[in-house]
């Protein structure tokens, strides 16, 4: 990503509703895995550090960040080592496994996403998670995905072929920030026709009082994300398991 991005991604991810919202929901999924506290958690892709505090109080977290600038961001956080890797063949890792790995948001960004997955799942240690969340829906592409440098968006159903050609079983699949789907298909649709110019980017602060709403409704399906599938949404939700055997 543009490194501009990351600065105002460290100014805004730990109180912009959309950041503070997907943290509930990773955190309620994450409670359902029963991880113990010596686990070993590795947040691939961590950016500048937004998930690492409450990875914390899950494990020992490790996080893995490409762009040196934000990786220097993420370990001011002090909330665990912060390696410079990449998917799928950088990584800084011989014989390490985790226990839990979340690919948050990060998928999209690498070209060649099967082989990322199936190097993810080597490092799993059997009977492991992958938490993993992407943006869903092509025709929902925009600026935002431009500027961020994404190469795709996804449906439940390439997610899952994905997942298992990498050698997963996947637990459960969901589409998620749906009850906000009109509001951001509107306005992701509205700004093609009004052909929006592709420097454009999402990453504004609102008004308190409508971030606290928008944190609010999208955080509330943190109470049925890990109990149901929902039909339709902006992003999708896997977790997937390396078998134990």
């Amino acid at each position: 990503m543009d490194p501009k991005i990351y600065v105002e991604m460290r100014e805004l991810e730990d109180h912009h509703w959309w950041f503070t919202a997907r943290r509930k929901i990773v955190s309620k999924v994450l409670h359902g895995l029963r991880l113990s506290r010596v686990s070993r958690i590795l947040d691939m892709g961590c950016g500048t550090g937004g998930n690492l505090p409450l990875l914390t109080t899950f494990g020992h977290v490790t996080g893995v960040e490409l762009d040196d600038a934000a990786a220097a961001m993420a370990r001011e956080r002090a909330a665990g080592p912060v390696l410079k890797g990449a998917l799928p063949d950088s990584l800084p890792f011989g014989s390490d496994r985790f226990d839990a790995i979340l690919l948050l948001d990060v998928l999209e960004h690498i070209e060649d996403d099967l082989a990322s997955l199936k190097r993810l799942h080597s490092i799993l240690s059997p009977g492991g998670h992958l938490v993993l969340t992407v943006p869903a829906f092509r025709f929902l592409w925009s600026a935002h995905d431009t500027t961020h440098h994404h190469h795709r968006r996804y449906t439940a159903t390439q997610l899952r072929t994905l997942l298992v050609d990498a050698g997963y079983d996947v637990s459960h699949l969901t589409y998620f920030n749906t009850l906000l789907f009109p509001v951001v298909a509107a306005v992701r649709l509205g700004g093609k026709l009004l052909r929006r110019r592709p420097t454009a980017h999402d990453l504004t602060m609102p008004a308190p009082t409508t971030n606290r709403l928008l944190a609010w409704i999208f955080g509330s399906e943190r109470y049925v994300i890990d109990r149901i599938r929902l039909p339709f949404g902006v992003s999708l939700l896997a977790v997937a398991r390396r078998e134990a055997s």
